[in-house]
């Protein structure tokens, strides 16, 4: 076992659930501070302002999904057998993971806010057409999942 192949490994591991965490934060407080804002006007708007304003934490989930699969899925690291080229590619991996959940979550933050912004003009008529943009964005997230495994087959 190579310490330093492992070292590198686990950190590459732990990335993407630091971008999500990152991402998630920076878009939640965002679309809350917006929030706040707009529930001083119009109270009633409660549940589609929290509704909104936690969509970004879900892209913290993703990275720890991903960070489950890297260390217990993956068999180079499960083992403790692998090399310091597959660690360094891996570390390569756990960097798009990182950002794809930090900007994927920040981003929908932003979604989330503007809609939140409008919900007292449209009388919350905007919510579904807003949960749907943050939905889009999202799937740079579910994507950074699905590049991440793709990417661990591909360097074995």
């Amino acid at each position: 076992m190579d310490p330093l192949a492992m070292g590198i490994g686990y950190f590459a591991a732990a990335l993407p659930l630091v971008g999500g965490v990152l991402g998630s934060s920076r878009g939640m407080q965002y679309a809350a501070s917006v929030g706040a804002s707009v529930l001083a006007e119009e109270p009633t708007q409660f549940r589609n302002v929290l509704t909104l304003a936690a969509l970004p934490m879900t892209q913290t989930f993703y990275g720890l999904i991903q960070m489950i699969y890297l260390i217990l899925i993956y068999a180079p690291i499960r083992d403790g057998t692998i090399e310091l080229s597959k660690a360094l590619a891996l570390l390569g991996l756990g960097f798009v993971g990182f950002m794809a959940e930090a900007i994927s979550a920040w981003a929908q933050g932003v979604v989330c806010a503007s809609g939140i912004a409008e919900l007292p003009r449209t009388k919350g008529a905007n919510f579904v057409n807003t949960v749907i943009l943050a939905a889009y964005v999202e799937l740079w997230g579910i994507l950074g999942i699905v590049f991440m495994i793709l990417g661990t087959t591909l360097i074995g």
